[in-house]
């Protein structure tokens, strides 16, 4: 059959194919954001794009999601990565299939290979006791650390789920993405909590097979789609795999399949998610909304949605952590013979004292009337920095008073400034 339509990740994201995890993700939140449907309403060539844009995402952001796809040129979640099982010089390094001087190799031409026309039965462990295998059974005996099975038997369980076997496995449930999203509030709403509503255009379980991909429980005749087998062949380059055919599951019966979601269990559709922010809650904060991401496929639970949140700031206050931090200004008068003065505070207003004699800078603390986060109930403090106003003096009897008051102190304030010069 012919190899499915395989899609350019890279391209899609705009990024080369050595592009670094953090590369990558900044041109997915790029295109994200421009062919968001929020964004493009009403648009269908920018929704398929950023469909497409998360299904690059999707894949080139988990590593072995991405290794499988560097591979092979297309992902299978079927086809585990280099590494997971694999014999040691698997697809490249000498001795094996896919290495130079083997048919289909890289060392040169040759016809298609099928690990099903591989001969397992010269391969023995060193040191371990030969196996038969049944249908459905495996018998060992003696031999090797703990009496293991032949090497050929390795062989033919780590390659079983390309090649088959006389009962086609079913569908792996696997777990459905997480998605980030960002949400902007206000200065009190991060003060008090509140609850914000996101758009979250995700894969949901789809309503109409209860994602299960097909209608009703009566399978038909054979799979068109895999002739009853159960299973489909895959090409990466000259390589060939036998994969479960996803359109009936492995089963090889023909499925009466589900129109709303094509089969897939699930579909692209906007939910309102209702997010409570805590009370206390700070600028960058990252919150997890477990099971709002997109729907698992085959039964597998659905991702999470992570929610990070900015918040503006405020005319006066300033937020450092839990504490607040106000600059408020005093009079002449004021801080040279001490007062009592009302500041504001997230609470109200508060009186401080202010002691004779302060100066423009000076920092004063109100224990405890900063920001109390929900989950801690410790509560922050607030600083008050006095900045001493000096009037603008415009009548004479004004100007008098002052230079009498300037007699009556002759201290100079710049006498130890320049006195090594």
């Amino acid at each position: 059959m012919p190899e499915p339509p395989k899609y350019e990740y890279y391209e899609t994201l705009g990024v080369p194919k050595k592009a670094a995890a953090g590369d990558i993700k900044k041109a997915y939140r790029r295109l994200a954001r421009k062919f968001h449907p929020d964004v493009n309403p009403n648009n269908k060539t920018a929704e398929e794009r950023f469909k497409r844009v998360q299904e690059a995402y999707d894949i080139l952001s988990d590593p072995k999601k991405k290794q499988v796809y560097d591979t092979y040129g297309f992902y299978s979640d079927q086809i585990p990565p280099q590494g997971a099982g694999y014999p040691p010089g698997y697809a490249g390094a000498g001795g094996y299939p896919g290495a130079g001087g083997y048919p289909g190799g890289a060392g040169g031409p040759g016809p298609e290979f099928s690990f099903r026309d591989f001969d397992f039965s010269n391969f023995q462990g060193a040191g371990a006791g030969s196996g038969a295998r049944g249908p459905h059974t495996r018998q060992q005996t003696g031999g090797g650390a703990g009496g293991t099975g032949g090497f050929a038997d390795s062989l033919r369980d780590m390659f079983s789920q390309f090649v088959g076997g006389d009962e086609a496995p079913a569908a792996t449930p696997t777990r459905g993405e997480d998605l980030e999203y960002q949400a902007r509030i206000g200065f009190w709403d991060a003060i008090r909590g509140t609850v914000v509503k996101i758009n979250v255009q995700h894969y949901s379980s789809c309503p109409q097979c209860k994602g299960t991909g097909a209608l009703g429980n009566s399978a038909g005749g054979p799979c068109p789609e895999c002739q009853g087998t159960g299973q489909v062949t895959q090409l990466a380059g000259t390589m060939r795999f036998q994969l479960t055919c996803k359109s009936c599951s492995g089963t090889g019966k023909a499925r009466n399949v589900c129109p709303s979601c094509e089969g897939q269990g699930r579909r692209f559709s906007p939910e309102t998610v209702d997010v409570r922010i805590p009370a206390g809650t700070q600028d960058g904060t990252r919150m997890r909304i477990p099971g709002k991401g997109n729907s698992g496929t085959a039964g597998g639970p659905a991702g999470d949605l992570y929610l990070v949140v900015g918040v503006e700031k405020h005319a006066f206050f300033e937020r450092k952590g839990d504490d607040i931090s106000i600059r408020v200004p005093v009079t002449v008068t004021e801080a040279a013979l001490g007062a009592k003065i009302e500041v504001p505070t997230i609470d109200g207003r508060a009186l401080l004292k202010i002691p004779p004699g302060t100066q423009s800078g000076q920092k004063f603390r109100l224990r405890e009337r900063g920001v109390e986060p929900a989950r801690t109930g410790t509560r922050g403090d607030q600083f008050v920095e006095v900045s001493v106003q000096v009037p603008k003096i415009m009548d004479e009897r004004s100007k008098e008073i002052l230079r009498e008051l300037a007699s009556l102190n002759p201290e100079d304030p710049r006498a130890g400034l320049g006195a090594e010069v």
